[in-house]
Parts: structure tokens; sequence; C-alpha cells
């Protein structure tokens, strides 16, 4: 068989969507970090924020990206290129 396997399509084409998903969240959770505390302050019981949190919302972005890029590029690699040239 000639050409890359199938997960091998898969990875490569979510890596760099991944990439830009995390890169987005880098830049994200400092600026949400600064909005949630300056909104707590106006509380009388005050509670902390926790880094587990903004972990969890960087690891389930990362998982709903993935899951989403990954279906439509397990879909697109296994799909069989003769029926699209038909079409063109």
């Amino acid at each position: 068989m000639l050409g890359a396997s199938v997960p091998n399509l898969v990875r490569l084409l979510s890596l760099n969507f991944l990439t830009l998903v995390l890169l987005a969240n880098l830049i994200a959770i400092p600026v949400a970090w600064w909005a949630v505390n300056k909104w707590l302050q106006n509380f009388a019981y005050r509670i902390t924020l926790h880094w587990w949190v903004f972990a969890l919302a960087i690891l389930v972005t990362l998982l709903v990206a993935w899951l989403a890029v990954g279906y439509r590029a397990l879909k697109a690699a296994i799909a069989n290129p003769v029926n699209n040239l038909r079409v063109e």
C-alpha cells in the first residue's frame, strides 16, 4: 500500500489545529483569571480560584477540538478519492 496510514493522516491533520487551540487557551486563561478575580472581589463571601479549574478548561477544549477535527480527518482519510474525482 502506498501513502500514509489512516492514523498518520489523522495525526497530521489534527496536530496543527490542536496547536492553535492550545495557543488560544494560553492567551485566554490569564485574561479569564484576571476578569474572574476582579469580578469575585465584589462579593462579601469570596472564594479562591484554583489552578485545576483552568487546567480542566484547557483539557476540555483540547478534547472537544480533537474529537471534532479527528472525526473530520478520519472521515477524509478513509474516503475513497475516486468518488471525489468522479464529481469533478
